[in-house]
């Protein structure tokens, strides 16, 4: 990856709306300017870019933090007053895409690692864009891609300031991901249980099904 400097995002805010055109939205549909002018799409997308990229700093700023992408939706939307009624998923990857792409041009860590699925605490395939912006082959394996986003997480922690433990932290899993992992490798630790009579496993029962 990148070398790494210490620049910091900026915010810019946005006119207040309640959807924005372009974004999946028949170009008929109506929409109400509360406030100022209505945004077009590109400004539309440059705000939303702008305010997430400063939205992760401040995620980053706390050691093992992670937001959920439809946390960080939320907070784009209410800190910019630009709000789009498309769903989540077909509007916030290319604003990720956009914050990935000016985390590179600038040198900071891959900020996009710090949001993750609310339901798995996976950072998913969106992920393949922070490897291909910079250079790296993809990771097909699902865990191997995690850890690696792991890895970007705590250089992102160092890079913006967050209170490090002594030695500079330890990656981690998001907490939901890492539970998950936990319970796997607990039943994959666990010694299976046999009959005494004819070393057949045991069912969960503990009743052998052929000695009874």
């Amino acid at each position: 990856m990148a070398p790494w400097s210490s620049r910091r995002g900026t915010c810019k805010r946005g006119p207040t709306i309640e959807s924005v055109a372009g974004w999946g939205m028949r170009q008929g549909e109506s929409e109400r300017v509360i406030g100022g002018t209505k945004p077009t799409g590109q400004e539309a997308r440059e705000a939303w870019g702008s305010e997430a990229y400063a939205i992760l700093i401040g995620v980053a700023q706390t050691y093992h933090a992670v937001i959920t992408y439809k946390e960080l939706a939320e907070e784009i939307q209410s800190r910019t007053g630009i709000r789009t009624k498309t769903l989540l998923h077909n509007w916030i990857g290319p604003i990720l895409g956009r914050v990935v792409r000016e985390a590179h041009r600038r040198g900071d860590p891959p900020l996009t690692a710090l949001v993750v699925h609310t339901d798995d605490g996976k950072v998913g395939s969106g992920y393949k864009d922070v490897l291909a912006v910079a250079g790296e082959p993809p990771v097909d394996d699902e865990l191997e891609r995690e850890h690696h986003a792991a890895d970007a997480r705590l250089a992102c922690y160092r890079h913006f300031g967050a209170a490090l433990p002594p030695g500079g932290g330890v990656p981690a899993l998001a907490p939901r991901l890492q539970a998950a992992v936990g319970r796997r490798r607990e039943r994959t630790d666990k010694p299976l249980r046999v009959c005494e009579r004819c070393f057949v496993q045991l069912p969960s029962t503990g009743i052998c099904d052929l000695c009874g």
